[in-house]
C-alpha cells in the first residue's frame, strides 16, 4: 500500500502564469507542486475527463449509438453531429475528447444515462467514489452552470484514475484520426511538444478562462498536471512536467527479502527472529532526500515463532511523512526451550 507524501520542489510561483495549479506524481499521489490547489473553479471542458471515464466504464465501447435529436445543435465546440447518425461509443469518445464536442457530450450522456440528468447523478456518484469532495457535476461537457466546479487538486486525483483505464488512455493520447468523413486532430499541443505526454484534456470559457489537464509518461513513471486559469498553460505544463522529471528520480528503497531488523524471542531456543520484506518498494525521491524505515512497536515475541508467518509491518517515512507500507514476515521458525516444556508439563501434571 502507498500512501500519500507532500513535497514541494522550490519553483518560483511567479514562473507560471496559471492562478491555480498541481504536479502530481500519478502512481503515489506525492504532490510535487501546488498552488491554490483546493480552491473551487470552473472547469470548463475538463468535465469530459468524468464523461469519459464513466462511459468507459458503464458501456461497451464497440456499441452503436443513434444520435437523438437532443444531442445536435449544442452550443460551443462541436463534432457536428447529424440526428439520426449512427456512431459508436468509441467513435463518441474520440469526438467528446479530441474534438471536445458538446454534442458527443451530450449524446454519450443519454446513452449511457437515459438522460444528462441521470448521467450527471452517475459523475457525481463517481466523484465521491474517489474522494473528490470539492467537486460537483451539472452536464457533461462543462458549459458553465452555478453548481458544476471542480479544484486543481480533485481534477489531478481523476486524471491519475482516468488514465489507469486502457480505453481511456488510449483515446486521450491519439493524437489524428478519421471517423466517417470526419478528421478529427486533438486540441492538446503537448502530445507533440513534450516528451511522453499523453494527454489529457484542454477547457475554456470566457468566465472559466484557460484550463488544462495533462500526463506524461517516462520510463514507467507518470505526472499528472493541471493549472486552472492560465493564460500560458501550455508552457506552464511543459515547464512543471520537465522538473517533474528531472528534479526526481525513482529509488530501490526496499527489496523482496530484504531483512529489515530483528525481534526478541522469550523462551525459544533462539533468541531472535529475522523481520524479511514481503515485497519490494520504490519512490521517486529529490537529490538529497533518504527515507527511514521504520517498524512496529512490538518488542519481544514468545515463543513458538513460525517462518513465513505475518510479522507486521514496515513503514517507509520520509521525514514525519509515511510514504509507503511493506508487510513482513519472521524469516525462521524458533521452536520452544525443552526446559521450558518440561516446566509447562510438571506444573500441569505434578511432575
Amino acid at each position: 500500500m502507498v500512501l500519500v507524501a507532500v513535497l514541494l520542489f522550490s519553483a518560483d510561483t511567479q514562473a507560471i502564469s496559471a492562478q491555480k495549479a498541481i504536479l502530481m506524481d500519478a502512481t503515489t499521489g506525492r504532490v510535487i507542486y501546488e498552488q491554490r490547489a483546493d480552491e473551487e473553479s470552473l472547469i470548463a471542458s475538463t468535465t469530459k475527463i468524468m464523461t469519459a471515464l464513466v462511459v468507459c466504464q458503464q458501456c461497451n465501447v464497440l456499441d452503436r449509438v443513434r444520435i437523438p435529436k437532443e444531442a445536435v445543435g449544442i452550443e460551443g465546440s462541436s463534432m457536428y453531429l447529424k440526428p439520426g447518425e449512427v456512431l459508436t461509443v468509441q467513435e463518441l469518445l474520440y469526438g467528446l475528447m479530441l474534438q471536445s464536442g458538446n454534442d458527443a457530450a451530450v449524446a454519450l450522456a443519454i446513452y449511457a444515462g437515459g438522460t444528462v440528468e441521470g448521467f450527471a447523478q452517475m459523475m457525481n456518484d463517481k466523484a465521491r467514489s474517489l474522494g473528490l469532495e470539492n467537486t460537483h457535476f451539472e452536464n457533461p461537457n462543462g458549459l458553465d452552470a452555478p453548481d458544476h466546479h471542480s479544484t486543481a487538486r480533485d481534477l489531478a486525483v481523476l486524471a491519475a484514475y482516468a488514465m489507469a483505464d486502457p480505453i481511456f488512455q488510449k483515446t486521450v493520447s491519439t493524437k489524428q484520426i478519421k471517423i466517417g468523413d470526419r478528421y478529427l486532430t486533438n486540441h492538446n499541443k503537448l502530445l507533440w511538444r513534450v516528451d511522453g505526454a499523453e494527454g489529457v484534456k484542454t477547457g475554456f470559457t470566457k468566465a472559466a478562462g484557460r484550463i488544462l489537464v495533462s500526463s506524461a509518461q517516462r520510463d514507467g513513471r507518470r505526472l499528472v498536471c493541471v493549472t486552472i486559469n492560465a493564460p500560458d498553460d501550455w508552457n506552464d505544463h511543459a515547464e512543471l512536467l520537465e522538473r517533474g522529471f528531472c528534479d526526481y528520480t525513482v529509488k530501490s528503497i526496499l527489496s523482496d527479502g530484504d531483512v529489515l531488523g530483528y525481534r526478541p524471542v522469550v523462551g525459544g531456543a533462539a533468541a531472535k527472529v529475522a523481520l524479511i520484506a514481503q515485497g519490494g518498494f520504490s519512490y521517486a525521491l529529490a537529490e538529497g532526500e533518504v527515507p527511514e524505515i521504520r517498524l512496529d512497536s512490538t518488542e519481544f515475541l514468545y515463543a513458538p515463532v513460525t517462518e513465513g508467518a505475518d510479522a507486521g509491518v514496515a513503514y517507509v517515512m520520509l521525514g514525519d511523512t509515511v510514504i509507503g507500507k511493506v508487510p513482513l514476515i519472521y524469516g525462521q521458525t524458533v521452536e520452544q526451550e525443552e526446559e521450558i516444556k518440561k516446566s509447562i508439563w510438571e506444573r500441569w501434571f505434578g511432575g
